[in-house]
């Protein structure tokens, strides 16, 4: 298994279509604050139009709806977006479309807010940033969540041995994972990129993403963190893992040899298997007057 480069791994976004259903059974819901909070600077309430990309199996999209937002949700997966549609339905005012954000043909200036969870770094970096400006109104917001994990004295031996696990059946998905800092370290390290929301964004999720021209586009950029301890049996892990784009790359052998090695943690610990977490967003607005930031 080779390490792919910036481009060709976007692409592979697309095997999430292919464990569609597993997705959506183990990949968690968004904190209710973070949402209310994204609310809360984008200054919406009930029956304001927003955009959400990349909405996956509805995670997000519950969460929105549930505020009275009247979404249009995109997803080019098209098991994804089908499940979306079915655990959505009859629950509020959402359009669906299938598409990548890089193709849809979304009108400018109409969204008070582009929400995406955990999907930003699959668009094209030199189109995302400018197309989530394009699409919204001036002074609009940009809201990114996701979960990233991080280091603390608690569970560092636990997440030390299941990376260790993962280099020792991959290695090059190992080269690639994310970066664990502690908390302290990741919002200072965000406080210091705040002028450009793309490098901020870049920084949490050890992403390759960050583009000069996204500092003109958007300012007003906060940041909020809910941190999370979770506590997990290997059978919790490995379907976590199994729904992330590497695991795709992986053997069968490979498969079964990162799920022993996790039975053989578990059995040594003789508990569950701990990470420290945190949910992460970033807000970030266009400005309310052309020329303005």
């Amino acid at each position: 298994m080779t390490r792919l480069p910036g481009s060709a791994a976007r692409r592979y976004g697309t095997v999430f279509d292919e464990v569609a259903a597993e997705y959506d059974r183990h990949r968690p819901a968004y904190p209710d604050e973070l949402v209310d909070q994204a609310c809360r600077v984008a200054g919406i309430g009930s029956g304001d139009h927003v955009l959400e990309v990349g909405c996956g199996s509805g995670q997000l999209t519950r969460s929105l709806v549930a505020r009275d937002l009247h979404v249009t949700a995109l997803e080019p997966g098209p098991s994804l977006i089908a499940l979306a549609r079915q655990n959505l339905a009859g629950a509020g005012e959402v359009e669906f479309v299938t598409a990548r954000f890089e193709d849809a043909p979304l009108p400018g200036g109409q969204f008070l807010a582009v929400f995406c969870a955990s999907a930003f770094h699959w668009v094209d970096p030199e189109v995302s940033w400018q197309k989530a400006a394009d699409v919204l109104v001036p002074g609009g917001t940009l809201a990114l969540v996701q979960y990233c994990g991080i280091s603390e004295p608690r569970t560092k031996a636990d997440q030390e041995a299941t990376l260790a696990a993962i280099r020792k059946v991959a290695p090059d998905a190992a080269d690639y994972w994310p970066v664990y800092r502690d908390l302290d370290a990741t919002l200072a390290g965000m406080e210091q990129r705040r002028g450009n929301v793309s490098q901020v964004w870049a920084w949490l999720g050890s992403h390759d993403m960050g583009q000069d021209y996204a500092g003109r586009l958007f300012g007003d950029v906060q940041v909020a963190v809910v941190p999370k301890l979770v506590e997990q049996t290997p059978d919790e892990i490995n379907a976590v893992l199994g729904t992330m784009s590497f695991y795709a790359r992986l053997s069968p052998g490979q498969r079964e040899a990162l799920k022993r090695e996790c039975d053989a943690i578990y059995e040594q610990l003789g508990r569950p298997i701990r990470a420290s977490t945190i949910a992460a967003l970033v807000t970030a607005r266009t400005p309310s007057e052309p020329g303005s930031r």
